[in-house]
C-alpha cells in the first residue's frame, strides 16, 4: 500500500480517510499475522536445534542434557514480600514458660540503712543442669499364700542397671545429634556418669524393636525437658 503524502491528507474526504485508516489496519493485521508465523517458525527451528544437538550427543556417548527446572524465587525477593498475619509463628516468650518454673531463687541485696522493702523483681531464666544421679530403688517382696515370691516392677525404661533419663539422653545425642559413642562416653563420663563405650553401645542397640524405644526416640529431646 502506498501512503499519499501528507500535505494531501487535508484535502481527502471523509470517506477517503475512513477508507485509508481501514487500508492501514488491514496493515496492521497483516504485519501481525506475519510475526506470530515467524515466531512460531522460530520456535520450531529451535526445537529443531536442540533435537539435532540431542542426537549428535547421543553419537558422542556424550551425558544427557539435563531437565530445564523452572525458575524459583531468590531468597532476597522472598524476603521483600510481606508476610500476612497468618504465617507468622510468634516466639515463645518467658511469660508463657511461667508454669513451667521448677526452682525459685531468692536474690538479697546489702541496702543501706533506712532502706525500704519494695517487693520483687522477677525474671525467668532458661538454664539448662546436667548431673550424674544414682537411685537406690526398693523393690517390695511379697510371698503369696502358695508359697509364690512376688517382685515389684521396675519403671519403665531400666535396663541393666541404667535409668530411662540417661538412655533418653543417649539417644538423642546419638540419633537425632550424630554424636559417636567415643565423645558420648566421654561427654558422660565428664558429668559424673561411671559407664564405657561398651554399655554406651549396648543401651543404643538394645531393645531397639520395642514400642518404649521407638516413642522414646521420637520422643528423646522432649523427654529430656
Amino acid at each position: 500500500m502506498t501512503l499519499p503524502p501528507t500535505d494531501s491528507l487535508e484535502g481527502l474526504s471523509l470517506a477517503e480517510l475512513r477508507g485509508l485508516v481501514s487500508a492501514l489496519i488491514g496493515e496492521v493485521r497483516g504485519l501481525q499475522g506475519r510475526v506470530e508465523s515467524l515466531e512460531i517458525e522460530n520456535q520450531a527451528l529451535r526445537a529443531e536445534n536442540q533435537t539435532l544437538k540431542d542426537e549428535i550427543a547421543r553419537l558422542k556417548d556424550l551425558p544427557p542434557r539435563p531437565p530445564v527446572k523452572p525458575t524459583k524465587p531468590s531468597g532476597m525477593e522472598k524476603a521483600t514480600q510481606p508476610t500476612s498475619g497468618k504465617g507468622k509463628r510468634r516466639r515463645r516468650g518467658a511469660k508463657r514458660d511461667g508454669g513451667r518454673v521448677s526452682r525459685e531463687v531468692t536474690v538479697a541485696v546489702s541496702a543501706p540503712a533506712g532502706s525500704r522493702f519494695k517487693g520483687y523483681e522477677t525474671i525467668l531464666v532458661r538454664d539448662l543442669a546436667l548431673s550424674a544421679e544414682v537411685v537406690r530403688y526398693r523393690r517390695e517382696r511379697w510371698v503369696t499364700p502358695t508359697g509364690e515370691t512376688m517382685v515389684a516392677p521396675l519403671p519403665a525404661g531400666i535396663i541393666g542397671g541404667w535409668g530411662a533419663n540417661l538412655r533418653r539422653f543417649i539417644l538423642a545425642c546419638h540419633i537425632q545429634g550424630q554424636v559417636t559413642t567415643e565423645r558420648l562416653t566421654a561427654l558422660l563420663t565428664g558429668i559424673g556418669v561411671d559407664i564405657s563405650k561398651r554399655q554406651v553401645v549396648r543401651l543404643i542397640s538394645e531393645g531397639l524393636e520395642g514400642r518404649w524405644c521407638a516413642d522414646m526416640k521420637s520422643n528423646a529431646f522432649r523427654s529430656l525437658m
